[in-house]
């Protein structure tokens, strides 16, 4: 089988390594993957914000980079529901009607491809920590993702997984909002941390780069003694 993948903007420039544990990842259960260079930005952060039409113009290259893809993989959550969910206000009865169709379900979140499009539970991983899981916001009410990480984090070796209060309130990032509303993002980073501190885990996992280099801001601040780790980092540890 050959996928294509998609690398966000901030994982790209912030978290290249996570890109590199996807693409091990896949070939590892005998996935044959392409990466096209000339791709970008899927437009989500222009959207959110208010400009549509610059969001379009990066939605349209990113339909055009992606053309003919069978399948696109990404370990970003919230990029793929972007795709998913709002290109339709983009894009419907447009002149890539038809191409952001296709798109729209061909394209997956990592963990989901892999559980429920191969049927992979067990990637052969050891990672001999302590572990809490962070739902982002994005995951559970846009792309309805939930239970898929929760499967492969469980057949890691070593991995011991123990749930936090509250895993679905959201961390306090949001894009800009924790820019714009500094001290109530960083009250709601604090809650989420201290729910994570409670259960004695080392890491907290997420399948959403932003909320964990949001996270890890606040803890390395505050000299906090715990971390935060992307799931695909976690399942390529080990092999």
């Amino acid at each position: 089988m050959k996928v294509d993948i998609f690398i966000p903007c901030y994982i790209d420039q912030l978290y290249p390594e996570t890109g590199f544990s996807m693409v091990r990842i896949l070939e590892k259960v005998g996935v044959d993957v392409n990466y096209n260079k000339n791709q970008t930005c899927c437009g989500q952060i222009s959207f959110k914000e208010g400009y549509w039409d610059h969001a379009k113009s990066i939605g349209e290259k990113f339909i055009r980079d992606f053309i003919g893809s069978q399948v696109v993989v990404a370990p970003s959550v919230s990029c793929v529901s972007m795709v998913r969910k709002y290109y339709d206000e983009l894009f419907y009865n447009s002149a890539l009607h038809n191409e952001y169709r296709l798109l729209k379900k061909n394209i997956f979140e990592i963990s989901d491809f892999l559980v429920n499009n191969l049927n992979i539970r067990d990637l052969g991983a050891t990672f001999n920590h302590r572990v809490t899981f962070h739902d982002s916001c994005t995951a559970l009410r846009e792309y309805g993702l939930k239970d898929e990480p929760r499967i492969l984090l469980r057949n890691v070796r070593g991995l011991e997984l123990t749930e936090m209060e509250r895993t679905d309130v959201c961390c306090g990032f949001g894009g800009f909002f924790s820019v714009r509303n500094e001290a109530i993002a960083n009250s709601m980073a604090a809650d989420k941390i201290n729910y994570a501190l409670e259960t004695k885990a080392e890491y907290i996992v997420s399948t959403d780069a932003s909320c964990l280099m949001f996270l890890q801001g606040y803890i390395d601040q505050h000299k906090i003694p715990i971390k935060t780790i992307h799931l695909v980092d976690v399942l390529a540890s080990g092999y």
